[in-house]
């Protein structure tokens, strides 16, 4: 399947199949740059001799730590040293944070150079489009980053299923907010195909769901690439989850999915059928800590005023709503009294 952007100028292919990475022609680059999640190339590295052969390769451990302003130093200085022109290209081979911090580089680095993503998560399969790309710092994610589109995304699927089922069931989180924003049809089909872990776990029709996902991203972000409005209703779930992820040091989306019951009951709706379903799909329970621990850290998102914090809401339509202190407290007492029953 290839899906095709539509702006006034750079477009973009975003090719999702089996064998993907077959795609990718480096002809018209004097050097490619793979910044690479150093468990893809152990387990996949004969599918990918091909391209490491033509290739300087950066293995880099994957995960939030490395979005900082250390690794960034660390690895755009060796790039330096090793030699690169503005006809290079950086590719990103590796989930999300591997995409955001390559894609950080490639934006910086002489001033911007062509990047090129391969993802390798099912949770990537939101972050590789889109353009945003980053390093947190000061306890707040992404909070120094800027647009890049890529070149391309190659979305081989034969990476995803060497996945850890925690792997799976955090990029599963991202699928389950694109299908809460779709309404409650998708979303009751979106169960139906996935009721719990073991089916899950088979990865058995995802191909179908990660397409329908990035589709309405593209969708989204084609029409507010820059997040004036539209876009901001792709952070269902996130305000709360990157809190969460922060806080607890669980798996981006496992923390978003806890951000959807938060967001669920924010919105005046009952959460159980998410709890439950959540519950068969065996998402680990946290401990909730004060609500402050985690207001402190929402208040740092990009997206929220001095005194109110942005959420996006299930109203009849999917609203951004900046939300008080108090209803925000009042939320998280009900969050409370779930987690502990």
């Amino acid at each position: 399947m290839e899906l095709q952007t539509n702006y006034t100028r750079d477009d973009y292919s975003v090719i999702v199949e089996h064998g993907a990475l077959r795609r990718l022609d480096l002809s018209v680059y004097d050097k490619a740059i793979v910044i690479i999640d150093d468990t893809v190339l152990k387990l996949h590295g004969e599918r990918l001799q091909l391209l490491c052969s033509q290739a300087h390769i950066y293995p880099v451990a994957a995960g939030e730590t490395l979005k900082s302003l250390s690794m960034y130093d660390q690895v755009i200085n060796q790039i330096i040293d090793n030699g690169v022109t503005r006809q290079s290209v950086v590719i990103a081979v590796g989930g999300g944070s591997v995409g955001d911090f390559a894609g950080f580089i490639a934006a910086t680095l002489l001033r911007g150079v062509d990047f090129i993503q391969v993802p390798t998560t099912i949770l990537a399969h939101d972050s590789a489009i889109g353009g945003k790309v980053g390093i947190n710092a000061c306890g707040g994610k992404n909070l120094i980053g800027a647009f890049k589109r890529p070149k391309a995304v190659l979305y081989d699927l034969d990476f995803l299923y060497t996945l850890p089922y925690s792997e799976k069931l955090s990029g599963f989180g991202e699928i389950i907010k694109h299908a809460m924003l779709e309404g409650e049809e998708a979303l009751l089909a979106l169960h139906s195909d996935f009721p719990d872990r073991n089916s899950l776990k088979s990865l058995e029709r995802i191909e179908m769901w990660l397409i329908r996902g990035m589709r309405q991203k593209l969708n989204v972000v084609q029409a507010d690439e820059y997040e004036a409005g539209l876009r901001k209703t792709l952070n269902l779930g996130h305000t709360l989850g990157h809190a969460v992820e922060f806080h607890h040091h669980i798996p981006h989306g496992q923390a978003v999915m806890h951000g959807l019951i938060y967001a669920t009951i924010l919105s005046g709706r009952q959460p159980d059928f998410l709890l439950s379903w959540f519950d068969a799909l065996e998402l680990p329970n946290i401990k909730l800590s004060p609500f402050d621990d985690y207001h402190q850290l929402m208040i740092k998102d990009k997206k929220n005023s001095l005194e109110y914090i942005q959420f996006i809401l299930l109203k009849e339509h999917v609203a951004v709503e900046a939300v008080s202190e108090e209803r925000l407290r009042a939320a998280f007492q009900i969050l409370g009294g779930y987690y502990e029953s």
